[in-house]
């Protein structure tokens, strides 16, 4: 249940087309649901605007689809499963068949509502294709959440031309989303180029001495360019939930009731 749900549910106790019992029977799982191997956060859409996600590594199928019955019989709207292979897609396609696999993001969605987006949204820039799948995870990420993503793929430092042709087009996102493995640079150079928010994320891509991505990962703390948040190694995720975050504060420009 999100907050225009529960507004409209409040809405129609006052005009009396539901009563109180009613209202209190849809109500009676608020805040959360415990469904004896995971307690289901049924308002933390109300609490901090998106749905619970359901991260799928190390779940059984079985927990899966019974979290995915549970979130569609409390008419969840749009359901998000990251790190999912196809066999988890699968299991959720048992329970829905509105489910969408993103393979690459390793993410299933089930869409129940049309994403409205707003404009002027993400950058999601990689230093190479290696990067790719975690950037993906962001991409669509930030889209199920509702914001406008571009992706700028392939332009690290090695080749540094390939950055600066396509600088422009990265200025005009709201929040950018620096995707590197490897030594990290990628953030610390667009860091001094850029006048917005930057969300770098450390990959696992690199030969040994990268320790999977703990290089990158300290490279990109350590930056010398200010005003670079740091999540963890390929949590392209955790970027795209706080760059959808600090893009929202936007939303009310466009008009959008918070």
């Amino acid at each position: 249940m999100n907050e225009e749900t529960l507004a409209a549910l409040l809405e129609k106790v006052k005009e009396g087309e539901v009563s109180v019992e009613e209202a209190v029977s849809q109500m009676k799982t608020l805040p959360f649901t415990d469904l004896g191997y995971a307690k289901i956060d049924n308002h933390r859409a109300i609490r901090s605007g998106s749905p619970e996600v359901i991260y799928c590594e190390g779940k059984s199928l079985e927990h899966i689809r019974g979290i995915v019955r549970h979130m569609l019989d409390y008419k969840e709207e749009n359901i998000m499963a990251t790190r999912a292979g196809r066999d988890v897609f699968e299991a959720i396609r048992d329970v829905t068949d509105e489910a969408v696999y993103y393979d690459k993001a390793r993410i299933a969605v089930i869409k129940r509502k049309e994403i409205q987006k707003i404009p002027g949204g993400i950058a999601v820039v990689t230093a190479g294709s290696a990067d790719i799948p975690v950037a993906e995870e962001a991409a669509v990420t930030a889209e199920v959440l509702g914001n406008s993503v571009e992706r700028i793929y392939d332009v690290g430092v090695a080749g540094i031309h390939r950055l600066f042709a396509r600088l422009d087009q990265i200025r005009k996102a709201n929040v950018i989303i620096a995707v590197a493995g490897m030594e990290g640079a990628l953030a610390s150079v667009l860091g001094g180029l850029v006048d917005k928010p930057l969300i770098a994320v450390p990959t696992s891509v690199g030969y040994g001495s990268s320790f999977h991505g703990l290089s990158a990962l300290l490279t990109m703390l350590n930056s010398c360019a200010a005003g670079i948040g740091v999540v963890n190694i390929d949590n392209g995720f955790g970027a795209a939930y706080l760059a959808n975050n600090i893009n929202r504060i936007n939303r009310k420009g466009y008009g959008e009731h918070e």
